[in-house]
């Protein structure tokens, strides 16, 4: 039984994301509750620029535009508990790229070369995907356990070391008894 600590903790930790996922609308569209042609927007802890954009707002549009699902994908990504989980991993890479992209250049040239780079995440991620998927399917679907196969092998490969010893063993004992 887990501890009130742990249980308080993980209720919070769960609350927490589930605010972040029910608020995810709200700071989508928070963009909307921002002035309009401005070249700069001053928050608290940062300001945006228009970096290329018409102006701030538009940019910072864009950026939720980005920020927004790629936090949500990455909650998905963490809590998820299903064999194919690192799929998720492809549209991370493309909103993160996307993100990249438009925050540390000008934005005269928006989601045009990131699909190379997600191309080069989705070589990495899909052959493991695959492969997770065909040693679940055969353990589970076909009932083939790999690890009960490998020691069987080991077994059968002590076995016939032993035979040949023993054919050896049985050879010098004929080979002394004609000896004698």
């Amino acid at each position: 039984m887990l501890s009130k600590r742990k249980v308080r903790k993980r209720l919070i930790i769960e609350g927490l994301i589930t605010l972040l996922i029910a608020l995810s609308p709200v700071f989508f569209y928070s963009y909307k509750y921002t002035p309009r042609e401005t070249e700069v927007l001053d928050f608290i802890l940062f300001e945006i620029t228009s970096n290329g954009f018409a102006d701030a707002r538009t940019a910072l549009w864009y950026y939720l535009l980005k920020i927004v699902p790629l936090i949500l994908l990455i909650i998905w990504f963490v809590t998820n508990k299903q064999w194919w989980y690192h799929a998720i991993l492809i549209p991370i890479a493309m909103y993160s790229f996307q993100l990249y992209a438009v925050v540390a250049n000008n934005s005269q040239q928006v989601d045009e070369n990131e699909i190379f780079y997600v191309i080069a995440v989705t070589m990495v991620i899909v052959p493991v995907v695959y492969f997770i998927r065909v040693k679940l399917i055969d353990k589970h679907v076909h009932g083939i356990d790999l690890e009960a196969m490998d020691t069987e092998l080991q077994i059968l490969k002590e076995k016939e070391e032993l035979r040949k010893e023993r054919e050896k063993l049985e050879q010098r004992q004929h080979t002394l008894s004609k000896k004698m």
